[in-house]
Parts: structure tokens; C-alpha cells; sequence
């Protein structure tokens, strides 16, 4: 029985990574394509209790005060607990996996953490943990929605007016922001992800345009 096919949309706060993603969804669903979409951190679930803690402040409300490899262990055991539970059969049966984050958050997020040099040794740490120790799938294509720090915040700051939500400590930390883009464009030449970028010749893409151009790379990485 073969495996299936894990693919994941990763990009930071602000870019615009949840509304290609429901568009990557409906665009499935109208063409038919049998597949099942999966979000993380799943944060109405139990196995996400400590992620809670952690960006609601329990453990200090510095990112720092955590240490990315001890922070990256409270993500991972979200997953596991998901693929165990909910996905897995799924995945082992063949089936289409489409996840919004995956193991690529904890390589940005945490990673930005580190001193620049010690992140290759916390790049392969990383895919060791989750990929082996845990014996989580490895996704097939890895889509990174590249964005500039300016237009993260604003999008931040207009989600948060719009649900009357407040920032976690990852986003009131602005230092931590501008380090984590720094960190993604490492990630995503080390592990070989598929950049989507933000502009053209120096003007925000449209949504639209970007969508067209993410879901013709899915399309043909399934045929």
C-alpha cells in the first residue's frame, strides 16, 4: 500500500497564507480532487495545551524565554497527537494531505531563535525529530509565501481590529518578526521549499494571480 501526498503552505504572519489556502481548498473541491485539509497548531484541541501556554505568555512573555528546541517539542507533539487521531489512516492509504503549517513553522518560528550559524545543525535536529524519532510524514512540496515586514504587521494589525483578538508574543515582538523572514529565506534554501513571491518589479502581487500560480504547482506535482 503507497503513501500519500503531504502538502504544505507555509509563510508567516500576514502573508496572506490563510487566503490562499482556502482558495487552494475550494479550487480542490471543484475539480473534484479527493483530499483532506489540516490546520496547526490545532489550538481547540488537548495536545496543543502547552503551544497555548507558551504564546499566552505562562512561560515568560519574551519569544526567548522559551529555547527554540524545547518550543519546537510543544508543536511536534500537536502533530503526533493529530496524525495519530485524525489524518494518519488517511495518509497511509494513500490519501492527499493539504496542510496550513507543518513542521516548516517550528524551522521559521523557533529557528529565529538561534544565532544564523547554528541554524543548519537546527535545521537537520528539526527533520530528525519529527521526521524520525517521531515518525511523522515528511511533506512532498513545501510552498513558502514569501511578504515584506511591512505588510505583515499591517495585515496582523487589521486582523486583530477585525476579530477583537490580541497579539501573542510572537507578534508583539517586532525584532523577533523581522528576524523570523530572515529565518524563512534560510529554511527555504535549505530544505529546497518552492518560493512564491510577493511582488513584481516592485508592486504587490494580486491574490488572485498568486493563487493561480500555487495551484498549477500542485496540479503538476499530482499528475
Amino acid at each position: 500500500m503507497s503513501k500519500g501526498k503531504l502538502i504544505v503552505l507555509e509563510g508567516i504572519d500576514g502573508s496572506g497564507k490563510s487566503a490562499q489556502y482556502r482558495r487552494l481548498c475550494a479550487r480542490l473541491e471543484s475539480d473534484g480532487i479527493d483530499y483532506r485539509h489540516i490546520v496547526f497548531p490545532r489550538y481547540d484541541r488537548d495536545s496543543s495545551a502547552l503551544i497555548r501556554m507558551y504564546l499566552g505568555g505562562s512561560f515568560g512573555t519574551d519569544p526567548n524565554s522559551v529555547n527554540a528546541y524545547a518550543a519546537s517539542t510543544f508543536y511536534a507533539v500537536d502533530r503526533y497527537a493529530s496524525y495519530r487521531d485524525d489524518w494518519g489512516k488517511g495518509y497511509e492509504d494513500g490519501g492527499l494531505i493539504l496542510s496550513d503549517r507543518y513542521t516548516t513553522s517550528n524551522a521559521v518560528h523557533q529557528g529565529s531563535k538561534l544565532p544564523e550559524e547554528e541554524l543548519p545543525a537546527f535545521f537537520s535536529w528539526l527533520s530528525d525529530l519529527e521526521y524520525n524519532k517521531m515518525g511523522l510524514p515528511e511533506p512532498d512540496l513545501v510552498i513558502y509565501l514569501e511578504v515584506d515586514l511591512e505588510t505583515s504587521l499591517a495585515r496582523m494589525k487589521r486582523r486583530q481590529e477585525k476579530t477583537h483578538s490580541h497579539a501573542d508574543i510572537h507578534e508583539q515582538d517586532l525584532a523577533y518578526l523581522a528576524k523570523c523572514l530572515r529565518t524563512a529565506e534560510r529554511a527555504a534554501d535549505h530544505y529546497g521549499w518552492t518560493k512564491i513571491p510577493f511582488k513584481t518589479n516592485g508592486v504587490e502581487r494580486d491574490v488572485d494571480e498568486k493563487n493561480a500560480e500555487i495551484y498549477k504547482l500542485i496540479r503538476g506535482f499530482l499528475d
